[in-house]
């Protein structure tokens, strides 16, 4: 066991590829071309799913097929795609295209690719009931609900659906960006009521700071979670830390109060092993979307912890 072990167990499959998405909002091309290329490489280990507008997967079929890698073979021949289908109000509707798609490109097609999560917004515990059963079952379902005030109720609906939770950590402006007690008490209500959860937007760096939020020249800067914050503050609550101490971990900015060694991580004075690591994403943390599968790579490895 590597030094390093305590963060590839926090990131195995955790970063699911959602370039379509702002702010990088890539063409379907060079989307698919980017993942493509992270299937190939070393890196792989942290890939998680393509993030796909249902009403787009044909175009992402058709571009996957099209496209060639270098050594000449079609992308989507080279491995199994894994996609999540983020679905819209009309659930039924956006549901069949995924079941075509299923389909039509499983094994033994010119390009094997499986939508095997749907993601989906609802706000009442109705909503929520009524959009699982719509999906049906088959499909790992993320359920994006407000965070503000008490989510327990919505959380149970989650779990009574025997769906997973999804978290908006931030944005493209700074009023995306949740206040921390909101998004503790959210991880916390989680955790308590065993819903695993997933996160996405505003998480492309590894500890809470100032960041641009888009890609322009002359981006606004704001304050933003990095995914160690939201996993590990997660993680402690899972080991019986309290809701306060997951706050303040939400907004700790200095990567000197994080140790990392082969035996786990500390903070401040509280550890976690690398297997307490590991039973949180089995039990808790599913994965972060992200419009750059680069950029949360590079900021662990110049923290030097890849």
């Amino acid at each position: 066991m590597t030094e390093h072990a305590p963060a590839r167990v926090l990131l195995d499959g955790a970063i699911d590829y959602a370039g379509l998405f702002p702010p990088a909002q890539l063409e379907m091309a060079d989307a698919v071309a980017d993942y493509g290329s992270y299937l190939r490489s070393d890196d792989v280990w942290a890939l998680g799913g393509f993030v796909v507008p249902a009403a787009r997967l044909e175009e992402l079929a058709t571009v996957a097929i099209g496209l060639q890698a270098p050594s000449g073979e079609p992308l989507g021949a080279l491995s199994a795609w894994r996609v999540s289908a983020v679905v819209g109000a009309n659930v039924r509707t956006d549901m069949d295209q995924v079941r075509a798609f299923n389909a039509a490109h499983g094994r033994g097609s010119t390009w094997p690719a499986a939508v095997q999560s749907v993601e989906l917004r609802a706000s009442t515990a109705e909503a929520i009931a009524d959009a699982a059963r719509t999906v049906g079952d088959g499909f790992d379902l993320f359920v994006e609900i407000p965070i503000a005030g008490d989510v327990q109720p919505l959380v149970r609906a989650i779990g009574a659906a025997n769906a997973c939770a999804k978290v908006r950590t931030g944005g493209t402006t700074g009023d995306m960006f949740p206040p921390s007690e909101d998004l503790a008490r959210f991880l916390a209500v989680c955790v308590g009521e065993k819903v695993p959860f997933k996160a996405t937007a505003g998480l492309h760096h590894a500890l809470r700071g100032a960041y641009p939020l888009t890609y322009a020249p002359d981006s606004a800067r704001s304050t933003m979670y990095g995914f160690l914050n939201v996993f590990l503050a997660a993680a402690f609550l899972r080991a019986g830390e309290s809701e306060a101490m997951a706050r303040a971990l939400l907004e700790e900015r200095e990567a000197a109060a994080l140790q990392f060694d082969q035996s786990g991580i500390s903070w401040r004075g509280h550890g976690l092993s690398t297997e307490q690591l590991g039973s949180s994403r089995d039990g808790a943390i599913r994965s972060f979307g992200s419009c750059s599968f680069r950029e949360p790579l590079d900021d662990l490895a110049s923290l030097g912890l890849l």
